[in-house]
């Protein structure tokens, strides 16, 4: 089958390690089915494998990508849930220990067929197209989670978004998705974020929290490095919540203001939260609240599968904003 795929990383030049070409079809174990997929999308992990970054768990060879949407032998359309769970896991699936995601352990989505749990392939609704679906799994996942899960935020709350430069994907969902809810969003980014933060729906814009007209029921970081969130903690309303998307917040080195940052995070009750991917029910509740608002992603693109280097190329040079999206033969 066609697929695109990589058996050895090259840190110095990552698109060099993806191949586009023929690979063999998986088997399919117990409880688990097999997607003919549509549509795929591109995110950060895919550049992270093919450059050897994607940490100790990835195996070679593996085909890539995580997200997409397809159909069953049945005729059904799916959406295919990133997360993988392991094997006897009973407690809540967003801390299983043992979980994984499509693309580390198991063979990726960038694929003419990938091979899911059965508990992965979620029931598309009809309202959302297959190109709509195919950017939801990772990016617009771990938005909603954290806006509506882990900070728990509801319609007339105000929630600061902390972004990298050139807001990502997960930023601008969360930013989407706030306006959506009757949230309202101030961004804290540089200052060529603001037209797009305005434009995608932020009432306010700061190149620095301290800045801000008043405090915030919640900060959403998103950001890559982290740098920025300690700074957020005197921007929180007593009993709010700064709320860190796993490893793109809290890295980096604090700042000279940390012990100042602490002392408000203890004597003003700030909750300090992270926030990983997101379970299949809230995937469910995602597709949901998309079929329900109207709100759909934005998408840069729509290139065929054998243009994913293309792709690539646009995602690493800031070229695109929205999502690319793949179609499948």
């Amino acid at each position: 089958m066609l697929a695109v795929y990589c058996s050895r990383p090259d840190s110095a030049d990552p698109l060099r390690a993806a191949v586009v070409g023929d690979y063999p079809r998986q088997p399919v174990p117990e409880g688990w089915r097999v997607v003919r997929m549509l549509t795929t999308s591109l995110n950060m992990r895919e550049i992270n494998v093919l450059g050897g970054r994607a940490g100790t768990g990835q195996r070679y060879p593996v085909i890539l990508g995580s997200d997409g949407c397809g159909v069953l032998d049945d005729g059904t359309e799916v959406v295919v849930h990133a997360s993988v769970g392991s094997p006897g896991w009973t407690g809540p699936e967003s801390v299983d220990p043992g979980r994984t995601v499509l693309s580390e352990r198991h063979e990726g989505t960038f694929a003419e067929f990938a091979v899911v749990p059965c508990r992965n392939a979620l029931p598309k609704p009809p309202e959302l197209s297959a190109v709509d679906a195919a950017c939801l799994p990772t990016a617009w996942l771990t938005a909603y989670r954290m806006l509506f899960v882990t900070a728990g935020a509801v319609p007339g709350q105000t929630v600061l978004v902390r972004g990298r430069r050139r807001l990502g994907t997960i930023a601008s969902a969360v930013i989407v998705l706030a306006s959506a809810a009757g949230v309202h969003v101030w961004v804290a980014g540089e200052p060529d974020d603001r037209e797009l933060a305005s434009g995608l729906g932020a009432e306010v814009f700061v190149t620095d929290s301290r800045l801000l007209p008043a405090p915030v029921d919640a900060v959403l970081d998103a950001s890559v490095s982290g740098m920025g969130w300690l700074d957020d903690v005197a921007a929180v309303h007593p009993h709010g919540a700064i709320v860190c998307a796993g490893y793109r917040a809290g890295g980096g080195t604090l700042p000279r203001s940390a012990a100042d940052a602490m002392r408000n995070l203890v004597f003003r009750e700030i909750r300090v939260l992270g926030s990983g991917m997101g379970t299949a029910e809230d995937l469910r509740g995602l597709m949901e609240f998309l079929v329900a608002t109207g709100v759909r992603p934005a998408v840069a693109d729509v290139l065929d599968i054998r243009e994913v280097g293309r792709g690539m190329r646009a995602m690493l040079t800031g070229a695109t904003t929205g999502k690319l999206v793949f179609r499948l033969p």
